[in-house]
C-alpha cells in the first residue's frame, strides 16, 4: 500500500504544482477558479476514460497505444507552455494591468489563462491516466489486496499531493501583483523544460528516437525519484536521477528557445 500511495503522491504532486502556479498565475482574472475547476474536472474525466481504453489503444496501435497517447499530451502541453512563456514575458505589462480590475472584461490577457487552462486539464489527463493504470495493473490478478486499503492509499497520495500544490500557490499568493507574473513566467518555463525532457524520454522508450539514450549520469544513491525530495524536484523542475543526453538536450533546448523567443519579441511588443 506504501508504493500505491508514494506513486499516486508523485502523479498528483505534478498536477498539483501545475495548478497551483497557474493559479497563482490568473490570479485577479474574472472567471479564475470556474475555469480552473472545469479543466481539473475535464482533465480527471479523461484520465479515467484514456485508462478504461489503454488495452484497446495498445492493440491498435501493436502495443504502443499509451506511449503515443502519452507522446502526443506531452507534445500538446509542451508547445502551449512554450507559447505561453514568450507571450507573457512580451505581455506583462497589460497583464498587470488587467489582473488590477477584477470582474471586469479581461479581454487582453485571456489568452494566456486559455492557454493554461487547457494545460490544467492536460497535466490532469496525463498524471491522472497513469495513476489509474498504475493502481489497476497492481490489483490485477491479486486477490490478498482490500478495496478500502488501495482507496485509503489513492486518498493518502492524493491528499499529500494537493496540500504540496496548496503549499506553493500560497507562496505565490504573497508575491506582489507587478512580480507575480515573472515568477510564475519562471516557474512555467522550467516545467516546460522539464516537460520536454519527458517528451525525449517517452519518445525513446516508444523506439522513436534511438540515439543519446544512454543515462548520462545516476544520482539516484545521493537524491532517489523515489523519496519525497526527489520527487518534489521531478515536479518542479525536471529533476531526473538518470538523464539522457536526449533529456538533456531537450531541456536546454526548451529554455534556450524560450529566452531566444522572449528577446525577439520583446521589441515588437514595446512597439505596439
Amino acid at each position: 500500500m506504501f508504493t500505491i500511495a508514494l506513486i499516486v503522491f508523485r502523479e498528483s504532486l505534478e498536477a498539483a504544482l501545475f495548478i497551483g502556479i497557474v493559479a497563482a498565475a490568473t490570479r485577479g482574472l474574472a472567471g479564475r477558479s470556474r475555469w480552473l475547476g472545469a479543466g481539473v474536472a475535464a482533465g480527471a474525466a479523461g484520465a479515467v476514460a484514456l485508462a478504461l481504453l489503454a488495452q484497446h489503444l495498445s492493440g491498435w496501435l501493436d502495443g504502443l497505444g499509451q506511449d503515443v497517447v502519452n507522446i502526443g499530451v506531452l507534445s500538446l502541453a509542451l508547445l502551449m507552455l512554450l507559447w505561453h512563456c514568450v507571450w507573457v514575458s512580451t505581455h506583462t505589462r497589460e497583464m498587470v494591468s488587467n489582473a488590477r480590475h477584477l470582474g471586469q472584461s479581461v479581454q487582453g490577457g485571456q489568452k494566456a489563462p486559455w492557454a493554461l487552462l487547457v494545460v490544467v486539464a492536460l497535466a490532469v489527463l496525463r498524471e491522472g491516466a497513469e495513476t489509474v493504470l498504475f493502481v489497476g495493473g497492481s490489483l490485477t490478478g491479486n486477490t490478498t489486496v482490500q478495496p478500502v486499503a488501495v482507496l485509503s492509499a489513492v486518498a493518502v497520495g492524493i491528499l499529500s499531493g494537493a496540500l504540496v500544490g496548496v503549499g506553493m500557490y500560497a507562496g505565490l499568493s504573497r508575491i506582489p501583483a507587478r512580480r507575480v507574473f515573472s515568477v510564475t513566467n519562471l516557474l512555467i518555463a522550467l516545467l516546460a523544460a522539464s516537460l520536454a525532457s519527458q517528451l525525449a524520454r517517452a519518445l525513446a522508450q516508444a523506439g522513436f528516437i534511438e540515439a543519446w539514450t544512454s543515462p548520462l549520469w545516476d544520482s539516484s544513491p545521493w537524491l532517489s525519484l523515489d523519496s519525497a525530495l526527489g520527487a518534489l524536484l521531478h515536479a518542479l523542475i525536471g529533476y531526473d536521477a538518470q538523464p539522457s543526453a536526449a533529456q538533456l538536450a531537450a531541456y536546454l533546448g526548451a529554455l534556450t528557445f524560450i529566452f531566444v523567443g522572449t528577446r525577439l519579441l520583446r521589441p515588437a511588443a514595446g512597439d505596439a
